[in-house]
């Protein structure tokens, strides 16, 4: 009997361990470091990596060439304390979804929004997300793409200091947030909803 009772909570462990298996989603939003920042906030997310994707550069460096790539975020989740969906909402209102051409003081390519599916199930959730933005903002242009998932580039090696940068460099972070302006156009667009640094 306790051989028996033993194999039925391994069972269950096991079955629970397979249920609470961490997920993946990658957002642009500018400035990673912002978007490492306000992600790490939401209960459920696990870890947040800075780095490159979209592009066609191989290895790209943050002070070398990053052609094409968009400064992004992979985050880890757990699915049981935070839904893909929840991380929708919470992406939409940390970024500006009109400007074509970059985020806040930032522009060019690298700094543009976009997000960047990995199945069908994202892909679904993501025009269902989109979609809800227009509707809130009938008189103007939501630019932000829903892109396939690519070969995501940590930031690494000598570049690394980016990774977790706003708790490493709290002073610069807080001034380069400030001066780019970020929190007052997000307080303008989403009002109440934005997410604000510390």
């Amino acid at each position: 009997m306790k051989l028996a009772q033993y194999v039925m909570v391994l069972a269950v462990g096991l079955l629970a361990m397979g249920r609470a298996q961490a997920e993946t989603a990658i957002f642009a939003g500018g400035c990673f470091w912002c978007m490492e920042s306000d992600f790490e906030k939401v209960d459920g997310v696990t870890d947040v990596i800075s780095g490159f994707t979209g592009g066609t550069a191989k290895n790209p460096t943050y002070n070398g060439d990053h052609t094409g790539h968009y400064e992004a975020v992979k985050i880890t989740y757990d699915p049981e304390k935070v839904t893909y969906k929840a991380l929708l909402d919470h992406y939409w209102v940390n970024i500006d979804p009109f400007d074509d051409r970059g985020q806040f003081c930032d522009k060019g390519h690298s700094y543009l929004s976009a997000i960047f599916v990995l199945d069908e199930e994202q892909r679904r959730l993501a025009e269902q997300s989109r979609r809800k933005v227009v509707a809130e903002f009938p008189d103007k242009e939501v630019v932000t793409p829903i892109l396939p998932a690519a070969t995501f580039y940590p930031i690494k090696g000598e570049e690394s200091y980016h990774q977790d940068y706003y708790k490493k460099s709290p002073l610069r972070y807080k001034f380069y947030r400030y001066s780019c302006g970020r929190d007052q156009r997000l307080e303008e667009i989403w009002g109440d909803r934005a997410t604000h640094s510390e």
